[in-house]
């Protein structure tokens, strides 16, 4: 295993910032001298975040359809991108400028950073809008961004939802009258992420 290695945490970043990080990479690999042979060449990985572009702003709109389109293309683009990382943490030869000039940021070798607290949710109010509810998250300087997760009272989790790092978090969409269970988990940390927090509960209004 590398001492140093590319960060995965792009996987978990919101759609536009997974689009940014792809842009990176793109201009990093495209005529490297170190890293000439990736799995997934500059100008395929281009063409991958060109088509997630698209459905982005499609699935914007509205529709079901556009929006399963969206996580396809999504996931495409993080395979394509590990298959990379995975090629430059082999091909840098422990070259922290290599790695960085790839256009991947490197995992922390900071040994002092410590393993990132569970987040602590300190209430939940209902939104301004319909449907929507209000988290309020004590602070953390080692938290990057949080993920989230909701489900009706006897239901499964539905998809994880990555928030910039805030202390507010506004889950909506919530049918009214239903009893929701929300977590939310932190990203950072020496292990990239955080336990679930203890679960809270309130009815959607």
């Amino acid at each position: 295993m590398p001492k140093i290695r590319t960060s995965r945490l792009f996987s978990r970043l919101p759609d536009l910032d997974l689009s940014k990080a792809t842009g990176k990479v793109v201009t990093g690999l495209n005529g490297h001298p170190d890293l000439a042979d990736p799995p997934v060449k500059s100008v395929d990985l281009d063409l991958l975040k060109e088509d997630f572009d698209q459905w982005i702003i499609k699935a914007d709109r509205g529709g079901a359809l556009a929006n399963a389109h969206k996580h396809a293309s999504r996931a495409t683009v993080v395979s394509a991108m590990n298959k990379d990382a995975s090629y430059v943490d082999i091909n840098c030869d422990e070259d922290l400028t290599i790695l960085l000039s790839s256009g991947f940021e490197a995992v922390s070798t900071n040994r002092a950073q410590s393993v990132l607290n569970a987040p602590v949710i300190v209430g939940v109010v209902h939104g301004p809008q319909t449907g929507e509810m209000k988290l309020r998250v004590k602070g953390d300087p080692n938290r990057k961004a949080i993920q989230g997760r909701s489900k009706a009272l006897g239901g499964e989790f539905g998809p994880v939802i990555t928030f910039k790092n805030a202390r507010d978090i506004v889950f909506d969409g919530m049918i009214a009258g239903t009893t929701y269970i929300m977590q939310l988990c932190g990203l950072g940390g020496s292990t990239g992420q955080s336990d679930w927090s203890e679960p809270v509960t309130k009815i959607a209004v």
